[in-house]
């Protein structure tokens, strides 16, 4: 018996890249490759963004590390820029999508314990969903092959169907604590929530003096054509987790609140080693910069238009292959009729990179910076490969 000296825990295809340039990719044996897997939503900016690269080359040359025992001014300085650009009035930094989930759920926690109510823990989240792959954030998604061999489920979540508002209501107790909810569905199969059934949850948790969660990890930052997702359905949650984009590649989590949420996270209730060192920050703050100019979110619009303008008649052309397109602005999910893998595969054959997801669907999650040859080469590349699958 023989293991290998990275734990084997990824199925990794057996390619190796070693230097990116705006949507491409390059491996080792000299190919080239479209990247629309983004590294899972991460690559906001494309690869070697001149912007990122310069922040993190003079931060580097400055200062890594010095822990959150003393003030961090990149820290104030991007929290100040997230509160002003959303519903929050503070931010907690950490590395990861899971952190800033772990950070909402121990929010809503502290929220009803610190006022006497001792037995509020439980959260509702909804079926289909991913939070993450610590034992708490396997546990709120709920799944069975991310919880396989992790028994006992930590306790304290309870699943509903995604988009049923009576269903939550229903499973509403006395020791419900919040309801967490991502706008957009993304490992599940790139599902967006209806924008009625988000200001449903908003209404329910004001109902019922609940908090309520947005895990915006893969849909958030600038992702479907605005800064949040939320903003499509013109309602706010009281907590938020974000990461993926936010570093542009470079780990980086936060979740942010409002004071009501927040208020009880006093000092020693939470912390974070490495969360948001001045390294972190400085590529959040250099992300922001790109994100906050103005026309930003209208030009990602305009090239995701161009996109959904091409992918809806590849769909009609190849109705054998793929069965629908979804998500919204540059969150695109194809559903598939012939195993996601394959498409995947046969894709990448043919130099286009993209990421599966549930419900048989292959995820598209290119640069919010690509242009128009970009897609269209991409939207070449499906349509031969889809042309060889049905072959």
């Amino acid at each position: 018996m023989s293991i290998s000296a990275v734990m084997p825990t990824y199925a990794r295809t057996d390619v190796v890249f070693d230097r990116g340039e705006g949507a491409w990719l390059y491996a080792t044996d000299g190919r080239r490759f479209l990247d629309f897997g983004g590294g899972i939503a991460v690559t906001s900016l494309g690869h070697a963004h001149p912007h990122l690269v310069a922040a993190l080359q003079e931060q580097a040359a400055k200062l890594w590390h010095c822990s959150n025992l003393y003030r961090i001014a990149g820290q104030e300085k991007v929290a100040a820029r997230l509160v002003a650009n959303s519903f929050a009035d503070t931010v907690f930094f950490c590395n990861s999508g899971a952190e800033a989930m772990e950070c909402a759920i121990k929010i809503a926690r502290r929220f009803h314990q610190a006022q006497g109510a001792k037995d509020k823990f439980r959260v509702i989240t909804a079926r289909g969903a991913f939070h993450g792959r610590t034992l708490a954030t396997i546990s709120a998604g709920g799944q069975e092959k991310h919880l396989d061999g992790f028994a006992p489920k930590v306790d304290g979540f309870d699943q509903v169907a995604f988009g049923n508002l009576n269903e939550t209501r229903a499973a509403i107790t006395p020791q419900t604590a919040a309801l967490v909810v991502e706008p957009i569905q993304g490992e599940g199969g790139i599902i967006p929530a209806d924008p009625q059934y988000l200001q449903g949850l908003r209404q329910v948790a004001d109902e019922f003096g609940l908090l309520l969660i947005f895990d915006e990890v893969q849909c958030g930052l600038g992702r479907t054509g605005k800064l949040f997702a939320y903003e499509w359905a013109g309602v706010t949650p009281d907590v938020m987790a974000l990461a993926k984009g936010l570093g542009g590649g470079f780990p980086v989590g936060a979740c942010l609140a409002t004071e009501r949420a927040a208020q009880f996270m006093t000092p020693g209730t939470h912390g974070s080693t490495f969360g948001g060192n001045p390294l972190a920050m400085s590529a959040a703050s250099a992300v922001l910069d790109v994100m906050l100019a103005d026309g930003f979110h209208d030009r990602t619009t305009r090239i995701a238009d161009h996109f959904w303008t091409q992918l809806r008649p590849l769909v009609a052309k190849h109705s054998g292959v793929f069965a629908e397109v979804r998500g919204k602005g540059l969150m695109i999910g194809l559903k598939c009729k012939v195993p996601n893998g394959d498409v995947i595969a046969r894709a990448m054959d043919n130099g286009l990179l993209a990421v599966a997801g549930g419900d048989n669907v292959i995820r598209l999650l290119p640069s919010l910076l690509i242009g128009e040859a970009e897609v269209d080469a991409a939207v070449a590349i499906l349509d031969r490969t889809a042309t060889e699958l049905a072959a």
